[in-house]
């Protein structure tokens, strides 16, 4: 897996690229919370991403609880294969997906 972090102003865009599972979702975890400390708004760009496992949804999970009430968290370019992933595991419920 690969990120790419792209910083506009409050808004942090982290580019997921390959398979968020249990190997790789340490990195886009330690990522988040190393950078999310001024940001308004976290998105991630989901456009490259081929796989997720329960590993990546909880790093999903956590970064929602992570940015709150008063931050946004938004997913976009989701495939319709990790869209049915969500859907399959309830997290179409508390995802904002673009």
């Amino acid at each position: 897996m690969t990120l790419n972090k792209t910083l506009d102003g409050t808004t942090l865009t982290i580019e997921v690229c390959g398979r968020l599972d249990a190997t790789s979702s340490t990195q886009l975890e330690n990522e988040i919370q190393s950078s999310v400390g001024d940001i308004d708004k976290l998105v991630l760009d989901f456009g490259n991403l081929e796989y997720i496992s329960s590993a990546g949804l909880r790093v999903l999970m956590k970064s929602q609880k992570l940015m709150g009430r008063t931050r946004k968290f938004v997913l976009v370019h989701v495939s319709e294969t990790i869209k049915e992933v969500f859907e399959l595991t309830g997290f179409m419920d508390f995802l904002t997906i673009e």
